[in-house]
């Protein structure tokens, strides 16, 4: 019996790191409030009860049940997560041409946030967790460098990595080592990017990023390669095998393009031309232009036969008529 497969790594176990990966970023009042219920997208620094629709209620509601697998949850228990740059300090200058809010403050390694419930008491939303902060909310310091990487998150990424670098065209080149040392560069630095309101695929997002570093590093291998075969060329020695094989397909390439163009169209074409040529027959539409290409098949092949006549009876052999 075969074995059952099984999916190396998916969507909901790599969100799930990416999750518990930022938490190490932030700071909370209460353990609970650390997962939220519904992302509200919009970059805003206050949020007020009349901004939220009953659509975004119900769904925050359907959320939590079913994260915490209850029948009934409190209104007043759902955590919102709401992107914020109030708490990143600003830091003018940072860009040139600045378009974005983020252009205007600190840089940092995923888009902040802050967590928000309903305080029933005050009438108004409180704060009870915000990102890339050390400490307690009310006495703590912006900081971006005091989180980590889960270690179950980081060995997805050598997984991923390791399995995409076997693919058939990827694994039969010699710099593919370093190919994947640079997507996992380039994964440590993105990783926590993932943006969760706008996608749940992180798998795709990681391996868009793995493909660009693997193609990143393959360009700069070629033009290393184009430099060092031109100055074998020059110093009379022959080049790499690559650029060898490149320099006899243009030369087939070109012989074939010389050939199709001294024995007129292409076999494909000329056996459509002359099914169009045999339907216009049949319609009793023949054109002067048909006439005479049919005349002109037809001598063709009398001289065909009249060839091979002569080439028999060079040969010795019995002749039969042809014509």
């Amino acid at each position: 019996m075969a074995a059952k497969k099984r999916n190396y790594l998916n969507n909901k176990d790599i969100l799930k790191q990416i999750h518990f990966s930022k938490q190490t970023y932030s700071a909370y009042t209460h353990d609970k409030f650390k997962d939220y219920d519904l992302i509200v997208a919009e970059h805003i620094n206050v949020i007020d009860i009349d901004e939220l629709t009953d659509e975004h209620k119900e769904e925050a509601i359907t959320n939590r049940k079913k994260r915490l697998e209850v029948d009934e949850v409190d209104p007043n228990d759902i955590v919102y997560r709401v992107y914020d740059f109030s708490h990143i300090p600003l830091e003018p200058g940072r860009k040139n041409k600045p378009k974005t809010i983020a252009d205007h403050h600190a840089k940092v390694n995923f888009p902040p946030w802050k967590h928000l419930v309903w305080n029933p008491n005050k009438d108004r939303y409180k704060e009870v967790a915000r990102s890339h902060w050390k400490g307690t909310i009310s006495t703590g310091k912006f900081c971006v460098d005091h989180g980590y990487m889960t270690d179950e998150l980081a060995n997805m990424c050598m997984k991923l990595t390791e399995r995409y670098a076997t693919r058939s065209n990827w694994r039969g080149y010699t710099y593919v080592d370093e190919m994947r040392s640079q997507a996992l560069l380039q994964l440590s630095q993105i990783s926590l990017q993932f943006d969760e309101s706008k996608s749940q695929n992180p798998f795709a997002y990681y391996t868009a990023a793995i493909t660009n570093s693997f193609t990143r590093v393959l360009n700069v291998e070629k033009r290393s390669q184009n430099i060092r075969d031109d100055l074998l060329e020059k110093a009379g020695f022959s080049p790499s095998y690559t650029r060898q094989m490149s320099h006899q397909i243009a030369i087939a390439e070109k012989s074939e393009v010389e050939r199709r163009h001294r024995d007129g169209d292409h076999e494909t074409e000329r056996m459509e031309q002359q099914i169009e040529r045999n339907e216009r027959l049949e319609l009793g539409e023949e054109t002067n232009a048909d006439r005479q290409e049919a005349k002109l098949q037809e001598e063709k092949r009398i001289e065909r036969v009249e060839h091979e006549v002569k080439r028999r009876e060079e040969a010795g052999e019995v002749v039969e008529e042809q014509i």
